[in-house]
This record gives structure tokens, sequence and C-alpha cells, in this order.
């Protein structure tokens, strides 16, 4: 490594290459992090980028690096480390993962929704996997212990599952378009449930906020509800236009008799199809709101509200902190 000043390179390689407090330059921003093909990269390129990126942080880069190459260490680095703990994240947990892993079981949920037994299964498999996303996407620095993962886990299954089945039962003689949304809101009611508890200390114990500079002012319990009610927004948004749109899309389609020639095709189609919604879908969910949150200082709990203004007088309108995703 030759030590070489970051700014030299003309970029600073934590600042994010789009403009945060717009909903389109968080757009791309999260199209490029949650890119699927990056799960295919093996984890040694994925050492590499994190050591890169932390030199870039040090002022030292290798010699002769371009910008190109920096960037997409840092897309590497973005993808599969933690934004607060800088680990790695579980392979299955990572946001690119998101469309590969969740296309599999969205298209399985919306193929297999008329026994119950196909539901139950579909269901746990589904909150199996988002039990995984939710404890690797935490914020950080609030430990949650086995315990409490297991309560959370078994709520949000449990959750789904009374949702699925019980609609289930109740759509038998509704309308089949009806019946074939009823995966959706199984997941929609399960998000409201596994996402709070899963990040439950963050709510008990609050979460650090800084000032615009980084510099740590406390601990919020307001910040963390506010991070987490966004996190379950952005999911249930994630889901909704497959989950709604490519059931009325399939109950046309298989009124045509070339389609019901192929009944064993539906599952695939519709695997395909919901990779198709959640390409777009699982960005345009993680930008519906900044990462880096904030919340204004007349907000925040009293106590630490008049700690804040006791050592900063009115210098601090807003505190910001990581909401998670």
């Amino acid at each position: 490594y030759t030590k070489m000043a970051t700014a030299s390179l003309g970029f600073n390689i934590d600042s994010p290459r789009w403009d945060q407090s717009t909903f389109v330059g968080r757009l791309k921003h999260f199209l490029n992090i949650t890119d699927p093909r990056t799960v295919l990269v093996p984890e040694e390129e994925l050492d590499r980028a994190k050591a890169l990126v932390e030199g870039c942080r040090a002022g030292l880069v290798p010699p002769g690096s371009s910008q190109e190459q920096l960037l997409y260490a840092k897309k590497l680095y973005d993808s599969a480390f933690h934004p607060d703990s800088g680990e790695k994240m579980n392979f299955i947990g990572r946001m690119s993962f998101q469309v590969p892993g969740g296309m599999a079981i969205t298209g399985c949920m919306l193929q297999f929704y008329r026994t119950v037994p196909a539901v139950v299964f579909w269901q746990w498999v589904n909150q199996s996997f988002n039990a995984f996303v939710n404890y690797t996407n935490r914020n950080a620095a609030s430990p949650i212990s086995l315990r409490q993962i297991g309560v959370a886990y078994v709520t949000a299954t449990g959750a789904a599952l009374a949702t699925a089945v019980g609609l289930n039962l109740y759509t038998k003689r509704a309308p089949p378009l009806l019946a074939r949304w009823v995966p959706f809101a199984a997941v929609a009611a399960a998000n409201c449930v596994n996402i709070p508890m899963m990040r439950q200390q963050e709510i008990i114990n609050g979460i650090t906020v800084t000032d615009e500079n980084n510099n740590e002012l406390g601990r919020s319990r307001r910040a963390a509800v506010k991070g987490i009610g966004q996190v379950v927004l952005s999911r249930i948004t994630m889901a909704a236009p497959g989950m709604i749109i490519l059931p009325i899309i399939m109950e046309r389609l298989e009124k045509f008799t070339f389609m019901q020639r192929i009944r064993v095709l539906h599952g695939p189609l519709q695997v395909l199809l919901c990779g198709g919604f959640l390409l777009f879908m699982v960005p345009a969910a993680c930008a519906l709101f900044p990462q880096r949150c904030s919340l204004a200082l007349a907000d925040l709990e009293a106590e630490l509200r008049d700690s804040i203004v006791a050592k900063h007088g009115d210098k601090v309108p807003y505190v910001y902190f990581n909401k998670g995703l």
C-alpha cells in the first residue's frame, strides 16, 4: 500500500454516489448494493473488497488503483458487510439475496395456496427466511439473545399461519382471486410482528443517536420505534406488487387453453415473474426512507432532549441514526 489522501482520488469512499435526500438517489444507491449478482462473488473477493475499503478510509490505497475499482469494492462491501459492525453478514440475510431467495419462496406461496398443509409449509419457510433477514439487518448496536430470537420467530410464524389458514378457510366460498391474495395478507401480518419482535432490544433500550457529524449523543427508544416502523412499511411494500398484481395476471392467464395444458409450468412461471417484480421492488422499497434516518430534537424523550440541550444548546436540531433494513 502507498499512502495517498482519499481526497486526491476525487471522492470520499464512504459517501454515497447519489444524493440520499431524494428517492431517485436512494433508488440508484440500492439498485447498486442489492444487485443479486453480488451473491455469486467468492468470499475471498469480498474480503479483498473490505480490505481495500478500509485502506481507503485510512488514506492507503494500492498504487494504480482506479476510481472504478474502488467504487466496485465499495459496492461489494456494502452488499455483504453490516453498516454498523462491519462484520460479514450471513449469505441468506443479505439484501442482495432478496431477489433469488424471495422469488423462489414467494412464487411457491402464490402457487401452492389451495390446501392448508401447503399454506402452512410455505408460510413457515417464508418466516424462517424473514427471521434470517430481520436478524441480519438489525441495528447491530442492540444485541438480542437466543431466547428473544426464538420468541420472535415463533410469534411471527404463528401470526402468519393464523392469518393464512384462517383466511384460506374463510375464502373457500369467495371468488378465486381473493384466495390468491391470502399469502400477501399473511406476509403483511407477519412483518408487523416479526420485525418489531426481532428488534425488540432496540425498542426496550433505545438505539444510538448522533449529531450530523456522527458524534454520539445518547440512546433513544423513540428513534428505534420510528426506524422499525419504516422498515415494516418498506418490507410490506417490497412484497405488495408481486403478491397483489401477479395473482391477477395468473388468474387471467389460466383461462387460456394453452395455459391449462402446461399446468406443471405454472409454478416456475410464477417464480420467474416474482423475480421480475422483486428485481425492482427490493431497491425501491429500501429507498422509501433514508438509511440514515433523522428525528427532530423536540420528538426525543424528555430526558435525552434535556441532556443534549444542556451540552450543545440549540446546535443540534436533529439527531441521526441507522434505521436498519
